[in-house]
């Protein structure tokens, strides 16, 4: 057997932090599970490219992102988007000047997303986003999933789906105006109400 310089013991104890990255974005603990596992022995087999230039947790994660991008490009291939316009025809009317600058982030969030920090700490805001993420039409949230919690750049977003960049920019600021009415609706209203 050869010198290995990453030791079995020393990715295992990354595990619990992959794992859990995963799980957020794949929802599914068998599946993330996988991944974790194919993206520690894919380190342990290539150790010898881990040049230091990153943190060994970074580089770890950018492995398993491209595992599970892999298992998502698996899923979408059974998924035909020809119909990736066909979108509620109210969302067409929305006048995407009114909530992003050009570099696609918002002008100013909900005055209620005041405070985020505290927002994300509670349980019960995930619980509520998962919701809204999952309330999201399927091709729409794996344009968002992909870009969004994989972390794939535009246009491997666009390759993977077979998707234009035009049709992709579309979905994504139709993808942000729906969890964003969903959480104002299901999360931040309420909180209003509570105090």
């Amino acid at each position: 057997m050869t010198d290995n310089p990453l030791s079995e013991q020393l990715l295992a104890e990354h595990r619990p932090v992959l794992f859990r990255y995963a799980l957020l974005q794949m929802r599914d603990a068998e599946l993330a599970d996988d991944a974790v596992q194919e993206a520690l022995l894919s380190a342990w087999q290539s150790s010898a490219s881990f040049a230091g230039k990153a943190g060994l947790r970074t580089w770890l994660i950018g492995i398993l992102k491209h595992k599970i991008a892999d298992h998502w490009r698996r899923s979408t291939n059974d998924v035909i988007f020809s119909d990736i316009n066909q979108f509620d025809s109210e969302d067409a009317d929305t006048d995407e000047d009114a909530f992003f600058m050009r570099n696609g982030h918002w002008h100013s969030g909900p005055s209620a997303w005041n405070d985020p920090e505290a927002a994300f700490k509670q349980q019960e805001f995930w619980a509520i986003y998962e919701t809204c993420q999952n309330n999201l039409p399927p091709k729409m949230a794996r344009v968002f999933m992909l870009r969004e919690l994989v972390g794939l750049e535009a246009d491997e977003v666009c390759q993977e789906i077979g998707l234009s960049e035009a049709n992709y920019w579309v979905v994504m600021h139709r993808a942000r105006l729906r969890l964003r009415e969903c959480l104002e609706i299901r999360w931040f209203n309420s909180q209003k109400q509570e105090k």
